[in-house]
């Protein structure tokens, strides 16, 4: 009997079957036990639960979940990102315009209130398992280059205002219309590179890949002399060892489990040996001095929204809040379609349902992190770990959201998972997300060049946006170059442009004097 080919969309690998999409990652058949073969249920048809108002509200059963799933998947998410708590003063720590300094104990009450606040919206509003906290991008852009032009209010008006942008995307439905525009394949390959992007931050955060020192070698070396030392690498590496085996095992709760014994196994290694609070990184497995602190409101509501526009000028304002857009818009696109894919919550077109309120949650991110002073909210990539445990739905994000709340009382808590634990998952996270390349037609170039592209840049400049706007850029002119027209679509022509403007951003700027 003659077998009919399926219609694919451009740069999808027609040699697949049916039955392959039985086990397709990037429809969500990673396993929801945290890894192994179990096979992920058909594409939920979002209808009513029969587990009682909490299963109906948030479509536990339609989505192949549990309650117990969520949870887990909730509390994962919370341990792998548990660090931003730590890490944002740090970003946030330089000095502003006028040689002034946010105070520490300030910025993680309001990392901790702004996450809380918009982790539980997504949850409650959006019902996805995406977490969102300070990013790390748009924060490293406050801390380095906006408060150097502005006082810290000022900047985080600066925030404010990207925020309010996003949200009118959203509103005008041009911010989904343009996800919905990306081409398949590349979709694929945005999900791909997270993953790299992901196990390559994992590496770094373990000390297995670091920046080479000397002088005239390799950019990048395994540990700090090319080779791994101390007890805190080894601590990884028997972590991430120990999770793959769980998955191998089909256990469930796999990644949690992995986390929880590493944490305990850090402690009690931390308590014989001798082991510098810095050797560790973010965290120190140490029982903390005190369980509960008083959080410091100081810094809420301290913003002045349109400041910054007479501080550092009209024109650098404005490229400023250029450069934060791109690195909020873009970064949680790629990471919403990444982990939508992953979580099988996308048709077989890439498209997500209710995805507008997800995009318009993360762009409110912009807005509460200016009011906070923690610098923009948005969609954090480590969500994948709760994916990868099994979560589905917002509960999983309301149990994250709800964690990070209580940890505005239990701020002492969040430094015991020390950074190599928390690595461990994001390898793991990794490992289940590249599976998808072999949903590309690697024959077709105008699938496969872009790609490529995308897949390398984004773990090898560290940047979600480079890798997104390479990969977009080239397929449209290779589109171009074929004579392909119709196949790339206006808002793909103004990506494109957009793209351009990125990368020729230092350029611009000189041209237009601002620093």
């Amino acid at each position: 009997m003659a077998h009919t080919p399926v219609p694919t969309e451009p740069g999808e690998n027609p040699s697949r079957s049916p039955r392959d999409s039985e086990h397709d990652p990037a429809l969500g058949t990673s396993s929801a036990d945290g890894g192994g073969a179990t096979k992920a249920p058909a594409p939920p048809s979002e209808g009513k639960g029969s587990g009682g108002p909490l299963d109906t509200y948030f479509k536990i059963s339609a989505r192949g979940s549990s309650v117990g799933r969520e949870l887990r998947g909730g509390l994962t998410t919370f341990m792998a990102m548990a660090y931003i708590l730590l890490l944002n003063p740090i970003l946030l720590g330089g000095k502003d315009v006028n040689g002034d300094q946010l105070d520490p104990a300030q910025i993680t009450t309001m990392t901790a209130l702004a996450a809380f606040v918009t982790t539980i919206a997504m949850g409650l509003i959006g019902n996805v398992p995406l977490a969102l906290a300070a990013g790390l991008s748009v924060a490293g852009v406050v801390g380095n280059q906006v408060a150097a032009e502005m006082t810290w209010p000022q900047a985080m008006g600066l925030c404010v205002i990207y925020g309010l942008i996003i949200m009118l995307m959203v509103v005008s439905g041009l911010r989904e219309r343009i996800m919905n525009a990306i081409p398949m394949a590349l979709k694929h390959a945005i999900t791909i590179g997270i993953g790299l992007f992901i196990a390559m931050i994992g590496l770094n955060k373990a000390g297995v890949v670091t920046e080479n020192a000397a002088p005239g070698g390799p950019p990048v070396s395994l540990g700090p002399a090319g080779e791994l030392a101390g007890w805190p690498v080894l601590i990884f590496a028997v972590t991430v060892v120990s999770i793959f085996l769980l998955m191998a095992r089909n256990v469930r709760g796999a990644i949690l489990i992995g986390l929880v014994f590493g944490t305990v196994l850090a402690m009690v290694i931390n308590a014989i040996v001798d082991i510098s609070d810095k050797t560790w990184g973010g965290g120190v497995p140490n029982l903390p001095d005190k369980v509960v602190d008083s959080p410091d409101f100081g810094l809420f509501g301290d913003v002045s929204v349109f400041g910054g526009f007479s501080e550092a000028g009209g024109i650098t304002a404005s490229v400023l809040v250029f450069t934060l857009v791109f690195a909020g818009f873009f970064d949680a696109m790629a990471t919403i379609i990444g982990i939508g894919n992953e979580a099988k919550l996308v048709d077989d077109k890439g498209r997500m349902p209710g995805l507008s309120k997800a995009l318009a949650i993360d762009g409110a991110g912009g807005i509460i992190g200016g009011v906070t002073s923690s610098s923009g909210q948005t969609v954090f990539i480590e969500s994948a770990t709760g994916v990868g445990d099994g979560a589905r739905t917002g509960l999983s994000s309301v149990v994250t959201g709800g964690i990070f709340g209580l940890m505005l009382f239990f701020t002492p808590i969040a430094g015991v998972v020390p950074d190599q634990v928390a690595a461990a998952a994001l390898v793991v996270i990794g490992s289940m997300m590249i599976t998808q390349v072999k949903h590309i037609d690697w024959d077709d170039k105008a699938a496969a060049i872009p790609a490529f592209l995308t897949i390398v840049l984004m773990p090898f400049t560290y940047s979600i946006t480079a890798g997104v706007a390479a990969g977009v850029i080239v397929y449209t002119l290779i589109k171009a170059a074929q004579g392909k027209w119709r196949d790339i679509g206006p808002l793909m022509w103004i990506l494109t442009l957009a793209f351009l403007v990125f990368f020729a951003l230092h350029p611009i700027k000189e041209w237009l004097g601002v620093s």
